[in-house]
């Protein structure tokens, strides 16, 4: 099974970046994007372009709508592609992340083996 066409171009990196905003905007659309910079702990300025290319990819959508002290503000909403994606990144990243897990629990038991083995040059 190949690749979606907008998952395409993108490095690790931007698709993990990608998966954590599409992942904030789906449990809470009114997040701005100064909110979304302060829970991906990045700068305001790489939050931009990581919503930016989420919409060029049409993976979300801006809505408008007014707020409680009546000024303009937006609603970013996953797009069934956005939905779709966001699954598809889920479950590579989900692989990734378990292939990551055996490796470290190999190492942990090769090094509990080696510090129960005495040191040779003494």
């Amino acid at each position: 099974m190949s690749n979606p066409p907008f998952l395409m171009p993108d490095t690790p990196s931007q698709d993990e970046s990608h998966l954590k905003v599409l992942r904030l905007l789906e449990s809470d659309p009114g997040l701005s994007q100064r909110d979304l910079s302060q829970a991906l702990g990045v700068s305001l300025g790489k939050t931009n372009y990581c919503v930016r290319a989420l919409l060029d990819k049409g993976l979300i959508k801006m809505q408008n709508f007014r707020n409680s002290q009546n000024k303009l503000a937006y609603a970013y909403l996953l797009t069934p592609a956005g939905i779709a994606a966001k699954a598809e990144l889920t479950a590579s990243f989900l692989k990734i992340k378990v292939r990551e897990y055996e490796a470290l629990k190999d190492e942990i038991a090769e090094l509990r083996r080696e510090a129960r083995q005495p040191d040779a040059e003494t």
